[in-house]
């Protein structure tokens, strides 16, 4: 079953710095049929004017995870965890039983652009911690790369939550396949580009909900200004 989620039904949040689209309740933001999917409680597509950014502030029990698509985060915590994240970096921080942070644009011109992933851990509880990690533009061009598992496997993140995280780049007319497993779920999240999916077309910030299936293929579709498809993959218990 394929559930398509689409970008401008998503929750619209913004400042003077920020622009942001949830899709999943988040903040003002509620609705109780949209809280989200399997482990994945939030997906957050940011974009934060230069100098902006979110000052020292606290969260607990999530594993949070940030995917920059342009500019770089500037981040520090209270665990010790600080560093520059870039496109093709991802970040990990697990909130445990209390973590505070701030993240900021690097740049005090130049557009970030950014997607903020909570999931729910597996326990609560757990000590507060950070790790980040690149992975190569092509590690990722024309194939689904592990970015994030429980078991660290492929020189993934470690995530203390039920979910595997994949990441692709792909051109017009690349093609690739992800095989289901009995009794778990996918939820793709398009960053940028189009993709054709199981015969869906999907764009830009669109989601889809993908259940009692045995796999997904993603097909890159060609699109005005967008030379690849950027697709984030959650495969979920």
């Amino acid at each position: 079953m394929l559930t398509h989620h689409r970008a401008a039904d998503r929750f619209h949040s913004s400042f003077e710095w920020l622009d942001s689209w949830h899709s999943f309740s988040f903040g003002d933001h509620y609705e109780p049929t949209r809280m989200g999917f399997r482990a994945l409680r939030v997906i957050n597509d940011d974009r934060i004017a230069g100098g902006g950014g979110f000052p020292t502030h606290g969260h607990r029990d999530m594993e949070i995870l940030t995917w920059v698509l342009e500019g770089a985060v500037a981040h520090r915590d209270s665990s010790g965890g600080e560093g520059l994240i870039q496109p093709g970096e991802l970040q990990r921080m697990t909130a445990g039983r209390g973590i505070r942070h701030s993240e900021f644009n690097a740049s005090t011109t130049a557009s970030l652009h950014l997607l903020q992933i909570w999931l729910e851990p597996t326990s609560k509880g757990l000590t507060p911690g950070y790790q980040q990690t690149a992975f190569p533009v092509a590690e990722r061009q024309g194939r689904l790369r592990l970015i994030a598992s429980p078991t660290a496997r492929e020189g993934s993140l470690s995530i203390a939550a039920a979910a595997e995280v994949y990441a692709t780049l792909l051109a017009p007319g690349e093609q690739v396949t992800h095989a289901i497993a009995p009794g778990r779920h996918v939820w793709l999240q398009v960053a940028s580009g189009a993709v054709l999916v199981n015969g869906v077309r999907l764009a830009a910030g669109d989601g889809l909900e993908i259940s009692d299936e045995a796999a997904v293929t993603l097909i890159g579709v060609a699109e005005v200004n967008a030379t690849n498809a950027e697709v984030v993959l959650f495969d979920l218990g």
